[in-house]
């Protein structure tokens, strides 16, 4: 089974008191941090960070709750913050000797390298996040027949309890029917990178349900205080998303833009899972932002 991108060596690196994260380095040269999405681990950029490495130091960790990084009981809307996990990367940054960094995320890791994007202005050089929101502009675009799309991101919202029973009763069907429906194929993600995804998330249901619950409560409370303060992000921000925006009846650029003057927004062809299914064409794109 595929558990480990080639070339690259892995180390736990303590980040935070009693939270060690799982992250694989390789390459040489300026760095930048990939963050995965759900439900992934760190193996979803095998080949972009393969690629990058040639000239860049590339580092892949699994986010806090995932993969195989520690997964803190769920003590407070804090511990799956998005800043309580942003702060978790800028930690491993500077732990493998980095003060300032590029950053990418795609998915539940593209909302971490938001948060890290206006906490730490002065650490993050340049920012890419693929296909996602920012959390507010996220639960406003969610309504009507729309909001079956994001049947998930309600389910766990939920209090604590329920929503882990449920999933935790099904979990395989569960997070396979993501990597079905979102766009995932045999050639994208093979059966044994996709097997890696669901034995990680097997592990994993409470910490991936409290990520999603805090995207729900203090998540909000953070960016509406960063929007109300005329916060925005300071370094060069490159967006790609699937064409999505038009069925929900939003526009994505425009969203963005609100957040990054100096945007460079994208659409794609394929499916949500675009590192793996176009991983020549992401890395391309994480090239040019680091040229801005």
């Amino acid at each position: 089974m595929t558990t480990t991108i080639n070339g690259f060596h892995y180390q736990r690196v303590p980040v935070a008191d009693g939270v060690s994260l799982h992250a694989a380095a390789g390459g040489s040269g300026s760095p930048i941090v990939l963050l995965h999405g759900f439900p992934q681990t760190h193996l979803m950029w095998r080949h972009v960070a393969a690629g990058l490495a040639a000239d860049h130091t590339v580092i892949c960790p699994d986010l806090r709750g995932y993969g195989a990084s520690d997964k803190p009981a769920e003590d407070g809307p804090d511990t799956y913050s998005k800043r309580t996990m942003a702060a978790d990367i800028v930690a491993l940054a500077r732990a493998l000797g980095h003060e300032r960094f590029a950053l990418a995320g795609h998915d539940r890791g593209a909302l971490v390298a938001f948060r890290a994007g206006l906490d730490h202005p002065d650490t993050i050089t340049h920012l890419a996040c693929l296909d996602v929101l920012p959390t507010l502009e996220m639960w406003d675009a969610m309504h009507g027949v729309s909001a079956a799309v994001g049947f998930h991101l309600y389910l766990m919202a939920q209090p604590p309890g329920l929503p882990e029973q449920m999933i935790a009763a099904t979990a395989d069907a569960f997070f396979g029917h993501f990597l079905d429906v979102w766009g995932a194929d045999p050639e994208a993600i093979p059966a044994d990178v996709s097997a890696a995804y669901l034995d990680a998330c097997r592990d994993a249901v409470p910490s991936i349900v409290a990520d999603y619950r805090a995207s729900a409560g203090i998540d909000i409370t953070h960016d509406q205080a960063d929007r109300d303060a005329g916060n925005r992000l300071r370094m060069p921000v490159t967006v790609l998303q699937q064409d999505w925006g038009a069925a929900l009846g939003f526009d994505a650029r425009a969203l963005w833009s609100a957040w990054a003057p100096d945007l460079v927004h994208g659409t794609v062809g394929h499916g949500h899972f675009m590192a793996e299914q176009a991983p020549a064409e992401i890395a391309k794109t994480l090239r040019e932002l680091m040229d801005r």
